[in-house]
Parts: C-alpha cells; structure tokens; sequence
C-alpha cells in the first residue's frame, strides 16, 4: 500500500484511524504485509505443476487419439491450448519492476 492511498483510507475510515493511533507499528506492519501468493512459493508451484500436467495430458490424449485413427475433440485442443497460455503467462517475467 502506497502512502498516499494510506492516507485516503485513513480519511474514510475512522476504525482504521483508531487502530493506527492504538498500536501505530503492528497496524502498519499489518497493513504492508504481502498477500500470501506473493509470498508462498508452493501456491505457485502447485499451480505450475497443475497446469503443466493438464499440457503434458492433453498432448499424449491428442496424440494417441490421432495415433489410433480417431478425431482430436476441440475441447482437448482448446484444454491444452489454454493450459500452455497460462503457463506462460505465469513464467513469463513480469514488464514492471516490483
């Protein structure tokens, strides 16, 4: 949370003005904590995990299926396509520093 928006909330929110004034360094340190996703690595890497297993599925299905004569479902494609672009949305580097 930035200073500035610190402040506008402090303004609109007179219980938020009363714990600062109580315990100002616990109340800030409260509210400079990070959000636990950004924090815990295996959140990120179960969903890494969890979308690398739906790609790697979703190929070896499409790719027996094809193997043995029969059509690949859309459904199957756009699972895996979908997969991958979330993977790389997840891996790809973030543009703004932070």
């Amino acid at each position: 949370m930035q200073i500035r928006e610190l402040a506008e909330e402090v303004s609109r929110d007179n219980e938020l003005a009363e714990r600062i004034q109580k315990d100002p360094a616990g109340e800030l340190r409260r509210l400079s904590a990070e959000p636990a996703y950004k924090s815990d690595v295996w959140v990120y890497r179960g969903v890494v995990a969890a979308l690398g297993v739906a790609v790697v599925l979703a190929a070896a299905g499409a790719i027996l299926l094809a193997a043995l004569g029969s059509d690949v479902p859309e459904l199957l494609i756009a699972l895996g396509s979908a997969a991958v672009g979330a993977l790389a949305g997840l891996l790809a580097p973030s543009p703004t520093p932070s």
